[in-house]
């Protein structure tokens, strides 16, 4: 079985993902608003939810009809063969969309589908269930799409400590890729959080596959094969690799929560997390690689005047000493990014991050004469 399967992301960053499921091999990838589409079939399925790193969730589109009235739609839904795919043991939700459409009740059109569900699966639907059908009515077309994922991805199943707005793992593995790194040399956060950015990199280096250590959605499918899945995991171990990956911290709170994340996700080896201040960082080894950053940004104008002395401070203290090395500075305000007085490249479209629109700005390698 053949189908289209989407691959959603944070509107922005669908040019990062696209280069990512392409370098990993999926066919027919074609970037569209929110994600990246692919073909194929259940193991494609299966391969994505393991392997790609910058996906929020991934939905397989089981069909796609034109519909006019809720009765249409409840026929059509139930014109599907739902027991190939659903089992009945494992009771289902309906999510709904409606956008410039006759079906304009979202409401309405999650109870027709669920009425033909369970029709044919003999159950009722529940809004605990883990499977989720999700429907999106547009210009009167409909889309029936199963989530494969269950919990969305970034919650690669080892970060169990956060601190306040940590950054998605699969927004950081994006702008990692935004920053030209392909797991070949070090990278440092001084403003390391829970380390979502080291550890990222860590990972990447280590050709560690994100999905390794959670459960998915499509585990409960009669698509699925157990034996078959067992071997895909297996397939890729950790590389060896001599790069450390680094990061600090003013908060020793926030440096133990970093090396405690590090341990479960098994890359404690590969990084190296201290307490210090931006006043007090140096270049953690004598190669350069990527400084990468979240710092803080506030929501209103106020908070980014407050803010502008530590972006002050971090661009004078990266000009000073960490020449040859790239920065990435993710922030809501351009001010506060030129306030570092660093060379930045031409920005990419600003992302929704937080409740917040976020840029990533970034550098060439650094120089003295910068």
């Amino acid at each position: 079985m053949d189908f289209e399967i989407f691959l959603s992301t944070t509107p922005g960053l669908e040019s990062a993902l696209y280069e990512e499921v392409r370098n990993k091999g999926f066919k027919q990838a074609k970037r569209i608003k929110g994600g990246v589409t692919i073909r194929g079939g259940w193991p494609e399925v299966w391969r994505a939810n393991l392997w790609v790193r910058g996906a929020s969730r991934v939905l397989a589109r089981i069909t796609s009809f034109k519909v006019t009235h809720l009765a249409q739609l409840e026929t059509r839904a139930e014109g599907v063969s739902w027991n190939d795919i659903l089992d009945p043991q494992y009771s289902f939700r309906v999510e709904v969309s409606c956008s410039k459409s006759r079906i304009y009740h979202s409401g309405a059109a999650v109870e027709r589908i669920e009425r033909a569900l369970s029709k044919i699966l003999k159950i009722p639907a529940s809004s605990e269930a883990e499977i989720t059908i999700m429907g999106r009515i547009e210009h009167d077309i409909c889309t029936l799409s199963v989530d494969t994922s269950g919990v969305l991805l970034h919650k690669r199943g080892f970060r169990t400590s956060i601190n306040k707005a940590p950054m998605r793992e699969n927004m950081a593995a994006l702008f990692l890729q935004q920053c030209g790194y392909k797991g070949t040399e070090s990278v440092f956060d001084p403003m390391c959080g829970s380390g979502t950015f080291i550890i990222e990199a860590a990972e990447i280096a280590a050709r560690l596959n994100p999905g390794r250590s959670r459960h998915f959605a499509f585990e409960k499918l009669v698509t699925f094969d157990p034996q078959v899945w067992k071997r895909m995991c297996d397939v890729k171990r950790q590389a060896e690799t001599g790069i450390v990956f680094y990061g600090s911290d003013r908060d020793d709170g926030a440096v133990k929560m970093s090396g405690e994340n590090a341990a479960r996700a098994g890359v404690d080896k590969l990084t190296e997390f201290k307490q210090q201040t931006i006043s007090d960082i140096t270049p953690p080894t004598n190669t350069p690689g990527l400084v990468i950053i979240n710092p803080p940004y506030g929501k209103r104008i106020s908070d980014a005047q407050k803010l502008r002395p530590l972006y002050q401070t971090l661009g004078k203290i990266l000009l000073e000493k960490f020449s040859g090395w790239r920065v990435g500075i993710i922030t809501t305000d351009k001010g506060l990014a030129q306030a570092t007085n660093l060379p930045f490249l031409p920005t990419t479209a600003p992302v929704q991050h937080g409740g917040l629109r976020v840029t990533l700005f970034q550098t060439d390698a650094l120089n003295r004469n910068n």
